[in-house]
């Protein structure tokens, strides 16, 4: 028989959907699960998208240009220039999915071999996304207690060697919904261009800033124009995750030229999907108010109602629809696969994702689950009453 590829086996599984099966079970048992394991907003798909895709009226559905749309590809880039940042449609490459954008871009700037710092939790699948790539993660551990802010430029510099090529942040955060300061980007600035290393910032959240701070790209930090990697996608910020359309934006040409040669090699992304991504860039400024008062509204729920929660620890996220919550539990992949599978209130329980799957180090996020709020009011109301009579319930319960 024949066997199955190294590389194949080491490639990591979804922490984040692994508890499917068990979910599947609870439904069939009749039990109602809200869903805070995955960040599919219920949030409508910006104006225009759909409507776009609708009228379309060419006779045939051709390829597109291999880096995706001219036309979308240029009207994108004025977005870009109307935040002051300098980009034109040729620093960017249209990718199917945000995804895409990240493995273009660590093929094209990273060895089998190199390493890149990410600090931790961080996006479970930039372990596959590595993997792939054939590139080493190193992570640098962030604390719950400071709400996981960047550590110290002395903490960067211990774990740089001739192997590191790269930092990796998404920024706001997922999973912790961290927003990065302006101070902590431009000490991430100070330290890529000593080291000579690219900076990677995945911006996919970049519209969900909830603080009186906006979000700043890196693209906007001066001198990092060889060295900044952007990635966006349609995903969130236009409410439009089976799209599958992301972006890859970069000044360095070098870069573009080699992802080039990737994105030729699969062809093209989606056409459809692109018109109505075209469409969405014309969504309202009003839109994008909504959603974000929408999210500081069930942010504001969500957190006030964990940390009135006995030895509940839970920061307020500054950006993203997600937040890492620190449990009385003794064991987070455990007290997960519990509520789905032993535990329900009213017939109604919650499936969360276990903060273990995000963070590298061995032992970290046992206690920590993270949360995405990304159901209505009402919804998320019951989902955390069923958390607190869980934790009462469950018998790892720790004191604390």
């Amino acid at each position: 028989m024949p066997t199955i590829s190294q590389r194949g086996i080491a490639m990591p599984p979804s922490p984040i959907r692994k508890l499917v099966p068990f979910a599947e079970g609870a439904t069939a048992r009749g039990v109602k699960i809200y869903h805070l394991n995955i960040g599919q907003p219920d949030i409508d798909t910006a104006p225009g998208f759909i409507e776009a895709i609708q009228q379309f009226d060419g006779k045939v559905l051709e390829y597109s240009h291999s880096a995706g749309l001219e036309s979308y590809r240029r009207k994108y880039a004025q977005r870009f220039q109307e935040r002051n940042i300098g980009v034109d449609h040729n620093d960017i490459i249209i990718t199917t999915g945000g995804s895409e954008a990240i493995i273009f871009g660590m093929m094209s700037c990273l060895n089998p071999g190199d390493e890149v710092i990410i600090p931790e939790p961080f996006y479970a699948n930039y372990n596959g996304f590595a993997q792939m790539a054939g590139v080493k993660v190193v992570p640098i551990t962030t604390h719950i207690e400071n709400g996981f802010a960047l550590p110290s430029v002395k903490e960067f510099e211990k774990l740089i060697n001739e192997r590191t090529k790269a930092i990796v942040i998404c920024n706001p955060n997922n999973p912790t919904g961290t927003l990065y300061t302006d101070d902590e980007l431009m000490q991430l600035r100070d330290l890529v261009l000593a080291h000579d290393l690219y900076l990677f910032a995945d911006e996919v959240y970049r519209m969900f800033s909830y603080s009186d701070q906006p979000h700043r790209s890196i693209l906007s930090l001066p001198g990092m124009e060889q060295h900044a990697i952007v990635v966006e996608s349609v995903s969130k910020i236009y409410s439009a995750c089976g799209a599958r359309i992301g972006a890859l934006v970069t000044e360095n040409k070098e870069v573009i030229a080699a992802a080039m040669k990737f994105a030729q090699a699969r062809l093209s992304p989606p056409t459809l999907e692109q018109v109505g991504a075209m469409a969405a860039l014309d969504a309202p400024q009003s839109y994008f108010d909504d959603v974000r008062s929408e999210y500081i509204s069930r942010r504001d729920l969500v957190v006030a109602a964990l940390q009135q929660m006995p030895g509940v620890t839970c920061p307020n996220p500054g950006g993203a629809f997600y937040c890492v919550v620190q449990l009385p539990i003794d064991d987070s992949d455990h007290f997960c696969q519990w509520m789905l599978e032993s535990f329900s209130y009213e017939q109604q329980t919650v499936m969360m994702a276990p903060a273990t799957g995000f963070y590298a180090s061995a032992g970290l996020g046992k206690n920590q689950v993270r949360i995405a709020y990304v159901l209505n009011k009402h919804d998320l109301s019951k989902a955390m009453e069923c958390l607190a009579i869980a934790l009462q319930q469950y018998p790892g319960r720790t004191h604390s």
